[in-house]
């Protein structure tokens, strides 16, 4: 059993789409990144590698590469499905907070929550999205950026990595 943890942080800016949990909220700005910006599956991202040892979002997609500029987040969380799986392990539980003031999201997270379990290949069940506000405190209240944060728990399966030894 494995535990990971990831957060996350973009700006709001004019101009951008807002993709939360793979969702097109309408809202008059979005988040500024080299992919999509979905912060939300950044954050899940990040506790996923984390609880592999394999490093972080930056390492395995870096926002150097021409290949990930307005990559769909989506597709960046299925292939870190892909590579936990590869490791040996399975995604257990994911629990995650996006943090904004606005917009609201409560009505979104019941599509968050299906896009996030069809990227990741586990039931919806597995995965808990919660949205706060912090008050009109700190960047996110004063409406400046969407953080995320995220935590995973994954179990180790009878699949293990190939190492490229020959027994």
């Amino acid at each position: 059993m494995r535990i990971g943890f990831g957060y996350d942080a973009h700006r709001l800016v004019e101009g951008r789409k807002l993709i939360i949990g793979g969702v097109a909220i309408p809202f008059g700005k979005g988040l500024l990144g080299h992919s999509d910006a979905d912060v939300l599956l950044h954050a899940i991202i990040d506790a996923l590698i984390g609880a592999t040892s394999l490093g972080d979002i930056g390492r395995h997609f870096p926002p150097s590469d021409p290949a990930y500029k307005d990559i769909s987040s989506i597709k960046l969380l299925e292939e870190t499905a892909k590579l936990i799986l590869k490791n040996g392990f399975t995604i257990s539980n994911i629990d995650s907070t996006v943090v904004c003031e606005m917009p609201r999201l409560s009505a979104h997270i019941p599509e968050m929550i299906k896009n996030i379990a069809k990227a990741a290949g586990c039931d919806p069940g597995r995965v808990n999205v919660k949205a706060k506000t912090e008050e009109g405190m700190g960047f996110t209240g004063k409406g400046d950026g969407i953080s995320s944060y995220a935590a995973a728990l994954l179990d180790e399966t009878s699949i293990k990595p190939f190492d490229g030894a020959s027994k």
